[in-house]
Protein backbone atom coordinates (compact mmCIF):
# COMPACT_ATOMS: atom_id res chain seq x y z
CA UNK A 1 0.00 0.00 0.00
CA UNK A 2 1.65 3.46 -0.91
CA UNK A 3 2.42 5.36 1.81
CA UNK A 4 -0.31 8.10 2.80
CA UNK A 5 1.24 12.46 3.20
CA UNK A 6 0.13 15.22 3.06
CA UNK A 7 1.32 16.82 -0.16
CA UNK A 8 3.48 20.07 0.69
CA UNK A 9 3.29 21.85 -2.49
CA UNK A 10 -0.37 21.84 -2.59
CA UNK A 11 -0.66 23.89 0.38
CA UNK A 12 -2.41 27.24 0.21
CA UNK A 13 -1.10 29.53 2.80
CA UNK A 14 -3.22 33.02 3.83
CA UNK A 15 0.31 34.24 4.61
CA UNK A 16 4.24 34.25 4.12
CA UNK A 17 6.60 31.61 6.19
CA UNK A 18 7.64 35.34 7.88
CA UNK A 19 4.09 36.62 8.18
CA UNK A 20 2.74 33.28 10.03
CA UNK A 21 5.59 33.04 12.89
CA UNK A 22 4.11 33.58 15.79
CA UNK A 23 0.34 33.00 15.26
CA UNK A 24 -2.42 30.52 15.82
CA UNK A 25 -2.75 28.06 12.75
CA UNK A 26 -6.20 27.26 11.27
CA UNK A 27 -6.29 24.23 9.22
CA UNK A 28 -9.06 23.53 6.57
CA UNK A 29 -9.87 20.04 5.18
CA UNK A 30 -12.13 20.37 2.25
CA UNK A 31 -14.92 17.39 1.56
CA UNK A 32 -15.04 14.45 -0.82
CA UNK A 33 -14.40 14.94 -3.95
CA UNK A 34 -13.13 18.44 -3.73
CA UNK A 35 -9.62 20.05 -3.48
CA UNK A 36 -7.28 22.74 -1.23
CA UNK A 37 -8.66 25.79 -3.53
CA UNK A 38 -12.70 25.19 -2.49
CA UNK A 39 -12.53 26.22 1.71
CA UNK A 40 -9.81 28.75 0.55
CA UNK A 41 -12.37 30.75 -0.70
CA UNK A 42 -13.64 31.64 3.04
CA UNK A 43 -10.49 32.83 4.27
CA UNK A 44 -11.46 36.80 3.71
CA UNK A 45 -14.47 36.36 5.61
CA UNK A 46 -12.86 34.58 8.65
CA UNK A 47 -10.57 36.40 11.74
CA UNK A 48 -7.00 37.23 11.02
CA UNK A 49 -5.83 36.27 13.86
CA UNK A 50 -4.91 33.04 12.61
CA UNK A 51 -2.46 31.88 9.58
CA UNK A 52 -4.26 29.49 7.23
CA UNK A 53 -3.15 26.95 5.61
CA UNK A 54 -5.58 24.86 3.07
CA UNK A 55 -4.78 21.03 2.79
CA UNK A 56 -5.07 18.91 0.03
CA UNK A 57 -6.73 15.20 0.30
CA UNK A 58 -3.96 12.74 -0.32
CA UNK A 59 -6.18 10.29 -1.90
CA UNK A 60 -6.94 11.01 -5.78
CA UNK A 61 -11.17 10.11 -6.70
CA UNK A 62 -13.01 10.83 -9.57
CA UNK A 63 -12.08 14.63 -10.38
CA UNK A 64 -11.31 15.72 -6.29
CA UNK A 65 -9.44 14.38 -4.05
CA UNK A 66 -10.44 12.66 -0.45
CA UNK A 67 -9.06 12.06 2.86
CA UNK A 68 -10.15 8.02 3.38
CA UNK A 69 -12.22 5.55 0.93
CA UNK A 70 -15.67 4.90 1.43
CA UNK A 71 -16.51 1.35 0.87
CA UNK A 72 -19.79 -0.40 1.14
CA UNK A 73 -20.23 -3.53 3.67
CA UNK A 74 -21.66 -6.34 1.44
CA UNK A 75 -23.12 -8.29 3.87
CA UNK A 76 -25.00 -5.03 5.82
CA UNK A 77 -24.77 -2.42 3.14
CA UNK A 78 -23.69 0.09 5.33
CA UNK A 79 -20.80 2.44 4.92
CA UNK A 80 -17.85 1.60 6.17
CA UNK A 81 -14.74 3.61 6.46
CA UNK A 82 -10.90 2.83 6.27
CA UNK A 83 -7.68 4.59 6.23
CA UNK A 84 -8.63 7.61 8.05
CA UNK A 85 -6.46 6.73 11.01
CA UNK A 86 -3.67 6.58 8.38
CA UNK A 87 -4.17 10.18 6.79
CA UNK A 88 -4.86 11.90 10.86
CA UNK A 89 -1.25 10.52 10.99
CA UNK A 90 0.04 11.81 7.72
CA UNK A 91 -1.78 15.22 8.77
CA UNK A 92 0.25 15.39 12.19
CA UNK A 93 3.42 14.46 10.40
CA UNK A 94 2.57 17.34 8.29
CA UNK A 95 2.08 19.43 11.19
CA UNK A 96 5.27 18.74 12.39
CA UNK A 97 7.02 19.62 9.53
CA UNK A 98 5.80 22.66 8.42
CA UNK A 99 4.10 24.33 11.58
CA UNK A 100 6.99 22.60 14.20
CA UNK A 101 6.20 24.43 17.73
CA UNK A 102 2.93 26.20 16.83
CA UNK A 103 1.02 27.43 19.82
CA UNK A 104 -2.86 26.74 18.82
CA UNK A 105 -4.03 24.30 15.77
CA UNK A 106 -7.55 24.87 15.30
CA UNK A 107 -9.37 22.91 11.98
CA UNK A 108 -12.48 23.67 10.31
CA UNK A 109 -13.54 20.97 7.92
CA UNK A 110 -16.30 20.37 5.45
CA UNK A 111 -18.12 16.98 4.96
CA UNK A 112 -15.59 14.14 4.80
CA UNK A 113 -13.16 16.93 5.99
CA UNK A 114 -15.10 17.57 9.13
CA UNK A 115 -15.13 14.14 10.18
CA UNK A 116 -11.27 13.88 9.08
CA UNK A 117 -10.82 16.94 11.70
CA UNK A 118 -12.94 15.53 14.36
CA UNK A 119 -10.54 12.11 13.69
CA UNK A 120 -7.25 14.08 14.52
CA UNK A 121 -8.40 15.45 17.53
CA UNK A 122 -9.61 11.88 18.66
CA UNK A 123 -6.01 10.71 17.71
CA UNK A 124 -4.38 13.86 19.35
CA UNK A 125 -6.78 15.98 21.49
CA UNK A 126 -3.18 17.62 23.02
CA UNK A 127 -2.69 18.95 20.30
CA UNK A 128 -6.07 20.83 18.50
CA UNK A 129 -7.61 23.11 20.42
CA UNK A 130 -10.98 23.42 18.79
CA UNK A 131 -12.95 22.01 15.73
CA UNK A 132 -15.10 23.64 13.33
CA UNK A 133 -17.57 21.14 11.90
CA UNK A 134 -19.53 21.66 8.50
CA UNK A 135 -22.16 19.19 7.77
CA UNK A 136 -20.00 16.65 8.75
CA UNK A 137 -20.13 13.31 11.06
CA UNK A 138 -18.11 11.11 13.99
CA UNK A 139 -17.09 8.15 11.97
CA UNK A 140 -18.09 4.76 14.22
CA UNK A 141 -15.47 2.49 16.34
CA UNK A 142 -13.00 3.94 19.43
CA UNK A 143 -10.28 5.54 19.04
CA UNK A 144 -7.02 5.43 21.65
CA UNK A 145 -7.71 9.25 22.35
CA UNK A 146 -11.30 9.13 23.22
CA UNK A 147 -10.97 9.15 26.91
CA UNK A 148 -8.54 12.06 26.79
CA UNK A 149 -10.78 13.78 24.25
CA UNK A 150 -13.32 13.67 26.72
CA UNK A 151 -11.42 14.82 29.31
CA UNK A 152 -10.62 17.89 27.99
CA UNK A 153 -13.70 18.45 26.06
CA UNK A 154 -12.21 21.16 23.37
CA UNK A 155 -14.77 23.45 21.89
CA UNK A 156 -16.61 21.86 18.71
CA UNK A 157 -18.69 24.38 16.36
CA UNK A 158 -21.24 21.62 14.57
CA UNK A 159 -23.29 23.30 11.87
CA UNK A 160 -25.48 21.49 9.29
CA UNK A 161 -28.10 21.89 7.11
CA UNK A 162 -31.66 21.02 7.83
CA UNK A 163 -32.36 19.86 4.52
CA UNK A 164 -28.97 17.84 3.71
CA UNK A 165 -29.88 14.95 2.19
CA UNK A 166 -25.92 14.23 1.76
CA UNK A 167 -24.58 12.76 5.47
CA UNK A 168 -27.43 10.04 5.97
CA UNK A 169 -29.39 10.26 9.09
CA UNK A 170 -28.04 7.27 10.90
CA UNK A 171 -24.65 8.95 11.16
CA UNK A 172 -25.89 12.68 12.21
CA UNK A 173 -28.18 10.56 14.62
CA UNK A 174 -24.66 8.30 15.91
CA UNK A 175 -22.62 12.23 15.80
CA UNK A 176 -25.37 13.79 18.20
CA UNK A 177 -24.72 11.12 20.63
CA UNK A 178 -20.97 11.01 20.43
CA UNK A 179 -19.87 14.35 20.36
CA UNK A 180 -21.22 15.94 23.48
CA UNK A 181 -19.64 13.14 25.14
CA UNK A 182 -16.18 13.75 24.17
CA UNK A 183 -16.48 18.23 23.28
CA UNK A 184 -18.16 21.19 24.55
CA UNK A 185 -20.19 21.41 21.62
CA UNK A 186 -22.03 24.42 19.74
CA UNK A 187 -24.64 23.06 17.44
CA UNK A 188 -26.55 25.09 15.11
CA UNK A 189 -29.42 23.97 12.57
CA UNK A 190 -30.05 25.59 9.70
CA UNK A 191 -33.68 25.27 8.01
CA UNK A 192 -33.47 25.82 4.20
CA UNK A 193 -29.87 25.04 4.14
CA UNK A 194 -28.73 21.95 1.95
CA UNK A 195 -25.40 20.51 2.03
CA UNK A 196 -23.78 23.91 1.82
CA UNK A 197 -22.47 26.81 4.03
CA UNK A 198 -24.74 29.50 4.52
CA UNK A 199 -23.81 32.89 5.13
CA UNK A 200 -25.86 33.01 8.15
CA UNK A 201 -23.81 29.92 9.37
CA UNK A 202 -20.38 31.43 8.04
CA UNK A 203 -21.22 34.63 10.22
CA UNK A 204 -21.69 32.36 13.53
CA UNK A 205 -18.22 30.43 12.58
CA UNK A 206 -17.04 33.64 12.43
CA UNK A 207 -18.43 34.47 15.89
CA UNK A 208 -17.07 31.33 17.22
CA UNK A 209 -13.78 31.85 15.64
CA UNK A 210 -13.26 35.28 17.22
CA UNK A 211 -14.39 33.91 21.05
CA UNK A 212 -11.48 31.46 20.54
CA UNK A 213 -8.98 33.41 19.69
CA UNK A 214 -10.36 36.66 22.00
CA UNK A 215 -10.09 33.57 25.70
CA UNK A 216 -6.12 32.56 24.21
CA UNK A 217 -4.92 35.97 23.98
Amino acid sequence: MPETRIDDEAVLWSASAADRAGRPLLLLLHGYNSNEGDLFGLAPYLPLEPAIASLRAPLRVDYGYAWFPRAVDDRTGEVTFALAERTAAAILEWLDRAAPGVASVGLLGFSQGAAMALELVRRAPERIDFVVNLAGFALGGEREGDERMSRLAPPVFWGRGADDQVIPPHMVEHTQMWLPAHASVDERIYEGVGHSVSERELADVAAFLRQRYASAA
